[in-house]
């Protein structure tokens, strides 16, 4: 098997996606919910930063140390945190302590922290040239353990770029309709790998925090997701009112056998790993959200 082919096989069909960078928990209790997970039957689990927040290699080294089989992906390693040498030696480190259980997850944020690192936003550009750097980096100081790189890319030019550039694609905050779109773009032979919200609840709890996701993103004016659901034919409508629409597409809601099959139904749409992201506002909780859901979870792999 190719370096993709053996990423799908050990991520399998269903990962996790933790706001570990917000929540902030202690370092003992974000060890306990890691060794959790993998107890529970989930292969993978990922995790993002913003610039100065926390920083994700040595929290990553730290979970694949604490753990048997857990494969760690960062979600992403944010390309304003450190330069792109930095960031492809710190992937090389990881991969050749921990073979095989280490996936490199890049993207450019958001136009706020390109402005905290004294940047203009230009995220194409930057992240073309990033992505070249990382490449001369590997080329001059190649890995002794092959491991995938993946773009955070939701527009069809970035998207582009994580074909052409990397092994595939993270999508983020994006809808159902995202995956089968993603995965024509990408091709058969690039990685797809999306996060989708979940919820243990009805629609009106869905609702409830689909709309807090839309203040949040118009407050610190991040337009690139909502421009991505544009595209797949929200409307203005859809998303101020939070239609039914909206956020069925957004969060996979219902008891454990309906999310379940809302993530089947995006596997079978492309995606190679679903990383779910169990809504919830502490780590305690959420992991227990993700206890209730592995054996609905565990379904879709087979």
């Amino acid at each position: 098997m190719n370096l993709i082919e053996e990423t799908r096989d050990r991520l399998g069909p269903v990962g996790v996606w933790l706001p570990l960078a917000p929540l902030a928990p202690p370092p003992d209790a974000e060890l306990r919910a890691m060794r959790r997970l993998e107890e529970l039957g989930y292969r993978t689990v990922w995790s993002g930063e913003g610039p100065g927040s926390r920083d994700l290699y040595a929290h990553s080294a730290i979970t694949l140390a604490s753990t048997d089989r857990l494969v760690v992906g960062t979600g992403i390693a944010n390309i304003w945190s450190r330069p792109a040498y930095t960031t492809q030696s710190g992937g090389r480190t990881l991969a050749h302590a921990f073979p095989g259980r280490f996936v490199l997850g890049v993207g450019i944020g958001h136009e706020s922290q390109a402005a905290k690192s004294g940047s203009a936003y230009r995220p194409l550009e930057q992240t073309r040239e990033y992505l070249t750097a990382m490449s001369a980096a590997a080329a001059e100081f190649p890995s002794p353990v092959p491991f995938p790189t993946i773009l955070a890319a939701v527009g069809p030019k970035m998207l582009e770029l994580a074909r052409d550039l990397t092994d595939g694609a993270h999508p983020f905050a994006q809808p159902f309709e995202h995956t089968p779109y993603s995965r024509e773009i990408l091709g058969k032979d690039k990685l797809l790998i999306p996060t989708h919200s979940v919820l243990l609840g009805d629609r009106e709890e869905a609702r409830a925090d689909v709309a807090k996701t839309v203040r949040v993103m118009k407050q610190f004016g991040i337009q690139h997701y909502l421009k991505g659901w544009k595209r797949l034919g929200y409307t203005e409508a859809d998303i101020d009112g939070v239609s039914d629409r909206l956020v069925d597409g957004l969060i996979a809601w219902g008891d454990e056998e309906r999310i379940a099959g809302r993530i089947k139904e995006l596997v079978d749409a492309g995606a190679d790993t679903v990383l779910v992201s169990p809504v919830g506002d502490d780590l305690d909780t959420l992991v227990t959200r993700l206890g209730r859901l592995a054996p609905a979870l565990a379904e879709v792999t087979r």
